[in-house]
């Protein structure tokens, strides 16, 4: 637990560092949306870690043109990649194809990438909701067992996610899950009791350490 959300960070980016930097060969290292993994992709872009031998990607992303202020892509792009020299791999997407064909190519493409290895890091936020990645409540890609990636429509939202699925995530060798503020209190619980898609993601082999803030950790025991 620390203090706030860029205590968070700061120690989110500093274990982050100290893999790549230990890392022989190539990292494979899943990205996540929002604003907290935003302020840990600030911190670590500054940092001379060895990121040309780092393969990043997306553990989720919204249905939305490459450059559109929604896409996950673009934030971390803007965030960090940018700013690295690390091999940075995006979901296709055009008005010509559509999210399952953006999807099986995405898994394609990560699957020759993981071909003899598992992601060595995959970095995760939470929703409200308990929602990880594009995993969120009630959605068809919870049960999903053999696809490493899928299109995942989200009927509260009204629209469609790409994202991983547990099968990919569960192989990680850790799993990181950053996670602040007063709002996401309740969710933090009911992950820690098992109760939504994050509290899932230590069903698998990987490794799961949890970031929190004071606030998101005020209703654990």
């Amino acid at each position: 637990m620390h203090e706030g959300p860029q205590r968070v960070a700061e120690a989110a980016a500093k274990r982050v560092a100290g893999l790549i930097s230990e890392a022989t060969g190539r990292f494979s290292f899943g990205l996540a949306g929002g604003t907290t993994p935003e302020a840990t992709y600030r911190e670590l872009r500054g940092r001379a870690i060895g990121w040309a031998k780092v393969d990043a990607w997306l553990s989720d992303e919204r249905w939305v043109a490459l450059s559109d202020e929604r896409s996950n892509g673009r934030m971390a792009s803007m965030a960090l990649l940018d700013h690295v020299d690390a091999t940075f791999h995006r979901p296709r997407w055009s008005d010509l194809i559509t999210p399952r064909d953006s999807a099986v190519h995405y898994e394609a493409q990560l699957r020759s990438i993981l071909v003899d290895r598992p992601p060595n890091l995959v970095m995760m936020g939470m929703g409200d909701d308990g929602h990880t990645a594009s995993l969120f409540p009630g959605t068809a890609a919870l049960d999903e067992r053999n696809r490493w990636y899928v299109a995942n429509q989200v009927p509260q939202l009204d629209e469609d996610r790409l994202t991983a699925t547990y099968p990919l995530l569960w192989s990680a060798r850790l799993l990181m899950v950053l996670v602040v503020g007063m709002s996401k209190a309740d969710a933090v619980k009911a992950s820690f009791e098992g109760a939504t898609p994050a509290g899932r993601l230590g069903d698998g082999d990987a490794e799961v350490e949890w970031y929190v803030d004071q606030d998101a950790a005020s209703q654990l025991v």
